[in-house]
């Protein structure tokens, strides 16, 4: 899945989420499952790909992720529980 996609992680139902932008859906959500980046997610266990919404071109991917990152954590909430009520890792339809 090589396209412009943000995304969204979390650590465990309704826990700590992160937000994200990338190319390369499938490599990134990797890097976060097995925690190869020093960062957030790391620190924070996040490897579970909850949402993840596909954008036409990068620099509106960038936006939305603005967008998502600006809003409550109840509206990201409510964003990831319209695609996956259960908050199932959705890494494994990438792969």
């Amino acid at each position: 899945m090589r396209e412009p996609v943000v995304y969204i992680m979390a650590n465990r139902y309704r826990g700590t989420i992160y937000t994200g932008v990338t190319s390369d859906l499938s490599r990134r959500a990797y890097e976060h499952r097995e925690s190869l980046m020093a960062g957030f997610t790391r620190q924070y266990g996040c490897k579970l790909l909850v949402w993840y919404e596909p954008q036409s071109n990068m620099l509106d991917a960038i936006a939305r992720e603005k967008q998502i990152k600006a809003g409550s954590r109840n509206d990201k909430i409510k964003l990831i529980e319209e695609m996956n009520p259960d908050w199932h890792d959705l890494y494994p339809e990438l792969a």
